[in-house]
């Protein structure tokens, strides 16, 4: 008989920080943090209203999708062993000039997920 993997999150993790830097002639750099909260069902990702972002120039703001593939793509690996049942809010961002493109935020929502399951293990539920 076969269990049927955990629903990944089991309660809301709040506050996961990221930051991804890489420095060399093609660097990365993306600072995140989102909250994971239980779904009914599959994935959702949304920017909290009133965002903070830091970056320069302003009008010219990183794509934020990346961030959202990359959170459902450690999901959904077999290896991560869960049911997609998350809610993902992105409450915060830093970003620079020289290194914020699209593969620096998919790696960094790479990381916060990978962070995010790890806590699980370490921590448990709230109150614990």
């Amino acid at each position: 008989m076969t269990s049927t993997p955990p629903r990944f999150p089991p309660y809301p993790i709040r506050g996961v920080r990221v930051l991804h830097k890489k420095e060399n002639c093609a660097p990365h750099f993306a600072e995140i943090e989102v909250d994971f909260e239980p779904a009914a069902d599959g994935f959702a990702f949304e920017v909290a209203p009133g965002l903070k972002v830091a970056y320069e120039p302003a009008d010219d703001l990183p794509r934020f999708a990346a961030a959202a593939a990359g959170v459902e793509e450690f999901l959904s690996a077999p290896e991560c062993g869960v049911v997609l049942a998350t809610r993902v809010v992105l409450r915060r961002a830093r970003a620079d000039t020289f290194g914020s493109h699209e593969l620096a935020f998919k790696i960094a929502g790479y990381l916060a997920a990978r962070r995010a399951t790890e806590s699980l293990k370490t921590t448990g539920p709230p109150g614990n």
